[in-house]
């Protein structure tokens, strides 16, 4: 590891315990700044609910007025996400609903870029929907350092990740299709209190090789991060599961290393993927490294998985997300709603 990592560890890297929430509080009125938080979602009705009534009754009360703005993006949930999400609290907003000038793509990516329109709040606090047991302290422990330390920008979870077998309930399909739920950044990999499968074989060693200065991010691909919207709007949002990868690679380039930062809040229980869906993620995180290495021309990649049928092996091909979506400044409709300079 480079000595700067070392040192950035020890500078940038801190637990949730750090920062009660009082001191949050009092930083948030002293600055008057505004916590939006986004929940990206696809068929996520059996845990939605719940981590949306835990921010509302923990973040969101007259006692502890943390989080000012709670949205729910739903992506074409066929199941009652929406319906339980709203009746918990939350402001839902179908995707296709925001910015339909440009048809929305598959991807948990592409929920996250369009969530920019749709809220206010000077900080944006991304949480996957599929978490189970969940904790304020998701929330407070990332948005924390970027309510006390002015020179902080972008802030990632990190946390244990016990490994309970991969996933087969209503969300599962999540890895497989649209990608657009909870867990789709590499959260969703498995691995027993370490980064999950996807992170330790595919994104660990990328950013070692290629962006060492990123070596120290405990949890790379996790869905649980938060950042000045003054950042987030700079920066393009691969439509897919290369986001988180992409986001912090850009990030470092856009902000430097030492306005990045990460905090430990405890462990992080949620749906697993099979290998299957880990193989799709796999192909689109290195896709997503590949172009931030070279911007030449490269072909429309596919990604050819087998299948045991009665007539052999059968291959499936799936194409590998490669869209982006343009830094959010650049939107004509983003401009002009927020009078961006």
């Amino acid at each position: 590891m480079l000595e700067e990592v070392e040192r950035w560890l020890g500078r940038r890297s801190w637990s949730v315990a750090d920062r009660p929430i009082d001191r949050l509080l009092a930083a948030k009125r002293a600055h008057g700044t505004t916590v939006s938080v986004v929940l990206p979602a696809l068929n996520e009705e059996a845990t939605v609910g719940d981590i949306v009534a835990v921010i509302r009754r923990d973040l969101m009360s007259e006692a502890v007025p943390l989080v000012d703005e709670l949205v729910v993006l739903d992506s074409g949930s066929t199941d009652r996400t929406a319906e339980v999400a709203a009746k918990a609290g939350a402001r839902v907003v179908a995707r296709d609903e925001v910015l339909p000038r440009v048809p929305a793509v598959p991807g948990k990516g592409e929920v996250l870029w369009r969530s920019l329109l749709v809220t206010d709040g000077d900080v944006v606090c991304f949480v996957d929907s599929d978490l189970r047991e969940f904790d304020a302290d998701f929330v407070t422990g990332i948005v924390g350092p970027l309510l006390t330390e002015p020179d902080v920008a972008f802030v990632k979870a990190m946390y244990d990740r016990p490994f309970t077998g991969a996933g087969t309930g209503a969300g599962a399909g999540v890895g497989a299709g649209t990608g657009a739920g909870a867990g789709t950044g590499g959260g969703a990999d498995g691995g027993a209190g370490q980064g999950g499968r996807v992170t330790e074989l595919v994104a660990r060693p990328l950013l070692n090789l290629h962006w060492p200065l990123l070596a120290g991010f405990v949890q790379p691909l996790g869905g649980e991060y938060a950042a000045r919207r003054s950042l987030l709007e700079r920066l393009p949002f691969p439509v897919g599961y290369g986001v988180e990868l992409g986001l912090l690679v850009d990030a470092l380039h856009l902000v430097g290393l030492d306005a990045l930062a990460q905090v430990d809040v405890g462990v992080r229980l949620h749906r697993h993927q099979d290998e299957r869906a880990l193989g799709r993620m796999a192909a689109a995180i290195y896709r997503t490294a590949q172009l931030r290495l070279s911007r030449g021309h490269l072909v429309r990649p596919r990604l050819t998985q087998f299948d045991r049928t009665e007539a052999g092996f059968t291959p499936r091909t799936h194409p590998v997300d490669t869209e982006e979506r343009p830094p959010m400044r650049e939107v004509a409709e983003y401009v002009r709603s927020r009078r961006v300079a």
